[in-house]
């Protein structure tokens, strides 16, 4: 299935399945009374349904098949506001997982860096880049601003304190249940659906603040900065999330072309190594970091206020956002 939360034409936040076929969105939970007589707690929210588990789930797939044919439970895409799958999820972990961004995106900021100094630009051939040996022996991460999110076709601001915006194609999954000491051979049971993750930056104040050896903060913090959509597509759907094309298009411009083969890491390396002395909770996102080629700092091409970004994954739809200066 593919699940996403919406606000309906009377602007309530609603779950529902959507059908790409048809373009619609069936309500669940107006399904569930009509069929029952009465609401379903685990309809309420996406947080909801995740936390009710396989059956809430499987009822979900069963209210899909009934009633795909019903249009009054249903919505035209194009007459409803997508948000998030979920608006606020319990925690957001992004990482850092592909070679050729080990390699290209330090290459990047060197370039940005003589622009900003006002010398001579490197040619990126010309670059050294060593990769830190940690980088292939474990998944490295930082923890971003679970408030911060938005979903599909929602403009994003761009922070009056950068002029060098980025965006970043990723995807990521949401956690299924609670969870700790995971194996990669049980991680998979802990993985409820995928979905598509911008991760935009502000990369001039990312390039001086990581000077401290903290870690990004106000270059990936701020509103609107993670957006995530257009709806989850559920892990059954995925055969193998490590082998997916992804397109970037800018103002319907392709900016970049590349695969989820780039990523070192799988996610369930990942949640193995999160969930070693740690519980993971439904609801989590874990983002899998930049796919090589898939950013500004790689194709040296810059977004410019008012541009479109669509980020386009092969089985999860695309994403699209509006980047506009923030005044």
């Amino acid at each position: 299935m593919k699940l996403a939360t919406y606000l309906n034409l009377n602007h309530q936040e609603r779950i529902g399945s959507v059908n790409t076929n048809t373009q619609t969105v069936l309500d669940l939970q107006a399904c569930y009374i009509a069929k029952y007589k009465k609401e379903n707690p685990a309809f309420k929210t996406m947080l909801d349904l995740i936390d009710a588990g396989k059956e809430a789930l499987d009822e979900a797939q069963a209210l899909s098949d009934h009633f795909k044919g019903d249009i009054q439970f249903q919505h035209n895409l194009r007459d409803i506001q997508l948000l998030s799958p979920v608006p606020e999820p319990r925690q957001i972990r992004d990482f850092n997982n592909a070679e050729g961004h080990w390699r290209n995106a330090p290459a990047g900021m060197e370039i940005l860096r003589a622009r900003l100094s006002n010398k001579p630009v490197p040619n990126r051939s010309d670059i050294s880049v060593t990769i830190p040996e940690v980088n292939y022996t474990q998944p490295i991460f930082y923890i971003s601003n679970r408030f911060n999110v938005v979903g599909h076709d929602a403009t994003v601001t761009w922070p009056k304190y950068s002029n060098w915006f980025d965006y970043e194609g990723e995807f990521g999954v949401y956690i299924a249940k609670k969870g700790k000491n995971i194996s990669q051979s049980e991680a998979k049971d802990y993985i409820f659906g995928y979905s598509i993750f911008n991760d935009f930056s502000a990369r001039d104040k990312q390039m001086r603040e990581m000077e401290g050896r903290m870690g990004p903060t106000k270059g990936k913090s701020f509103d609107t900065g993670n957006a995530i959509g257009p709806w989850i597509v559920t892990k059954d759907e995925i055969d193998n999330a490590q082998n997916l094309k992804v397109t970037i298009r800018v103002n319907h411009e392709v900016w970049g072309e590349s695969s989820t083969t780039t990523m070192v890491h799988s996610f369930e390396k990942i949640i193995e190594y999160i969930s070693e002395s740690e519980t993971i909770h439904p609801g989590e996102f874990l983002g899998s970091g930049t796919i090589a080629g898939c950013c500004s700092l790689e194709c040296d091409k810059w977004m410019k206020d008012g541009d479109t970004i669509e980020i386009e994954f092969e089985k999860l739809g695309v994403l699209r956002n509006k980047v506009a200066r923030e005044r």
